[in-house]
């Protein structure tokens, strides 16, 4: 049996990703469950939290959203049984890749899959709608009348961020990188309240969510990157909003869900955030396994995941997949951020 593994990088060096042979155990775990894997999502490595949490190893193994059906049960799994489809995000220590045929998991990783949802789409925006949902309901208790403002609001997270949130009764800002993202958004249903478009420096955020909110601010900001210096002026960092905009835009008690690791505040930032009695947080989606007491929790989230996806609520934009031939091409695309997703068939 193969999968695909990362050789950790020297220095400097790019990664390498390999197919390697791997082989199950005779015997299976109390607790675990053998699933014949259908799809895998590929999501980047990040191998500093690897390394921050010891996971450091030769072969990294790569795919963790798996899509598959249950051949074999152990002595005392109680969730699932042979023949169920199921889904689920494999932790950091699994030994095996996504991509192997077969794979064995912990029963309390995997929650049934509903038979009208395709294991392509599951696999491919899972973690996205983990992200969303951790990010808006674990962290920042988002409620009804809340006002939400999602940056990169075309991407696989930004677009699960809109739709949990405007199911929930929530209005909705969003910010586009591009004219094609900005009709996408703005022909979105149920649709936002404003796309503002950030490219080519079209328009000046603050001003308008400020308009949008009456000059109180939002309740909820989840960004896509933030620009800390106001010197950073590249492409790329340009479509980014500056930490003191965002802090601008918050309105009183409001939460800022970051996803930039190194974040840096200086005491002005912070001095302003107190008034404001507002908070930062940081969404980190590996925080479900970090600690056995989450499980019950982990489960609710993936379950309830599954089933707004099943039902509509949660629509992710189709992802095309590829055959494994192509799962190592792909995954080195996919690191080097070439492309943000990327989910193989097998």
């Amino acid at each position: 049996m193969k999968g695909l593994y990362c050789r950790a990088a020297v220095s400097d060096a790019e990664p390498k990703f390999v197919i390697q042979e791997t082989t199950l155990s005779d015997v299976l775990g109390r607790h675990q469950v053998r699933v014949q894997v259908k799809a895998c999502g590929l999501s980047p490595l990040d191998f500093k939290l690897l390394s921050d949490i010891g996971l450091q190893r030769d072969l990294i193994p790569v795919g963790r959203e798996v899509a598959g059906v249950v051949l074999q049960v152990g002595s005392k799994v109680s969730l699932c049984q042979p023949e169920d489809e199921v889904v689920g995000i494999l932790p950091l220590d699994s030994p095996w890749s996504g991509l192997c045929d077969v794979i064995d998991v912990e029963e309390h990783y995997l929650v049934q899959k509903p038979e009208k949802l395709s294991s392509v789409c599951v696999a491919a925006s899972l973690r996205d709608g983990l992200c969303a949902y951790t990010a808006l309901h674990t962290i920042a208790h988002m409620a009804a009348g809340h006002t939400l403002l999602v940056m990169d609001g075309a991407s696989s997270l930004g677009l699960m961020c809109i739709q949990l949130a405007c199911y929930h009764g929530v209005k909705v800002l969003t910010t586009s990188n591009s004219p094609q993202e900005h009709t996408f958004l703005e022909e979105l249903r149920p649709s936002v309240a404003r796309v503002i478009p950030v490219y080519n420096g079209s328009s000046d955020l603050l001003s308008q969510v400020l308009e949008e909110t009456g000059g109180l601010g939002v309740d909820i900001l989840v960004d896509a990157g933030v620009r800390l210096l106001e010197d950073d002026k590249t492409e790329e960092t340009l479509k980014l909003p500056h930490k003191h905009d965002i802090i601008s835009i918050l309105g009183v008690g409001g939460h800022w869900v970051t996803t930039h690791q190194a974040l840096q505040l200086d005491p002005p930032d912070c001095r302003i955030l107190h008034l404001k009695s507002a908070s930062v947080s940081f969404l980190n989606p590996e925080m479900w396994t970090a600690s056995s007491a989450l499980q019950g929790r982990y489960l609710h989230i993936l379950k309830d995941v599954v089933e707004k996806m099943s039902t509509g609520v949660l629509r992710p934009q189709p992802e095309e997949a590829v055959p494994l031939y192509q799962a190592t091409v792909a995954m080195e695309t996919v690191q080097c951020q070439q492309r943000k997703k990327a989910v193989v068939q097998l």
